[in-house]
């Protein structure tokens, strides 16, 4: 029985040993992949990527910058920090100095769009972005601003952004009616909105409502009593008068100021843009 429990306690401490041995291998392999990111500002690219390399580090160079005080070709930034604490394999991500700004940068404010971006580029800057604004009285692709402004002396990057005039959109009305309303006034309404009066035609005149003037003839018998009845002598019928109906008003052959709208197109509530035609029918 003694040697039972003997054994017993001796399997028990083996397996603790074991697991407190498994626990710090896992450690050691776990933090023993880590390191420490080195400081590589100042350095030239490859000088970093001979140190990042030795600990198992990359180095990729994303952005170039002017600075006065970091000579040409040498690291300025970098991220992770020195010191960080990084698995092997990870990327370091750096900014290159390109030294002192020697070019000026150019005034291209007016100029077109083509001619901007051949006045940036043979001075070997570049073109950060491009927006568009609508603008009324300017010419549509004209630069319109810029950024940095002519002859900056404190640019970080060797890029410029440009601000492009385009065409404004055309404004969009919901049409009224114009229907009952005089040929006139409805054009002056049209013209101050910016609108363009197009083909004004006379509508056709209603076809007259028929009528009957035609009278009946009469004929009358004299019944005595006790008599068989006779028929009494035909009478010449008389035609009864007739009144010639007035003729209908004929529209104007050509419409006028004064003719009243009874037609339009583009309809009333219908989307029109600005400086859209408008057709009338008149009476």
């Amino acid at each position: 029985m003694k040697s039972f429990i003997r054994f017993a306690m001796l399997a028990l401490v083996l397996v603790m040993v074991a697991l407190v041995s498994a626990l710090t291998a896992m450690r050691f392999a776990i933090h023993g992949q880590e390191v420490a990111v080195p400081a590589l500002i100042g350095l030239s690219p490859n000088e970093a990527e001979r140190t990042a390399g030795g600990l198992g580090l990359q180095v990729e160079i994303e952005r170039q910058y002017y600075s006065p005080q970091i000579p040409e070709g040498r690291l300025m930034s970098q991220i992770p920090l020195p010191g960080t604490k990084v698995r092997r394999g990870w990327q370091v991500r750096v900014a290159q100095s390109l030294g002192p700004i020697r070019v000026a940068i150019p005034d291209v404010v007016g100029q077109s769009e083509h001619a901007a971006e051949f006045n940036i580029r043979r001075r070997g800057l570049e073109l950060s972005s491009m927006a568009q604004l609508p603008t009324v009285g300017i010419p549509a692709g004209q630069i319109l601003a810029q950024s940095p402004p002519a002859n900056a002396s404190q640019v970080a990057a060797p890029k410029i952004s440009l601000l492009l005039t385009e065409e404004p959109s055309p404004q969009a009305y919901i049409m009224p009616s114009f229907v009952g309303q005089p040929l006139g006034s409805a054009s002056r309404t049209l013209q101050d909105a910016g609108f363009q009066l197009g083909n004004v035609s006379v509508a056709p005149a209603a076809a007259p409502t028929p009528t009957d003037t035609s009278s009946p003839l009469t004929s009358s018998t004299s019944t005595v009593p006790g008599q068989t009845p006779t028929a009494a002598p035909a009478q010449t019928p008389t035609p009864a008068p007739t009144s010639t109906p007035p003729a209908p008003a004929q529209p104007p052959t050509q419409p006028s100021p004064a003719s009243i709208i009874v037609y339009q197109s583009p309809a009333a509530g219908q989307k029109v843009m600005a400086g859209a035609t408008v057709n009338f029918e008149v009476r």
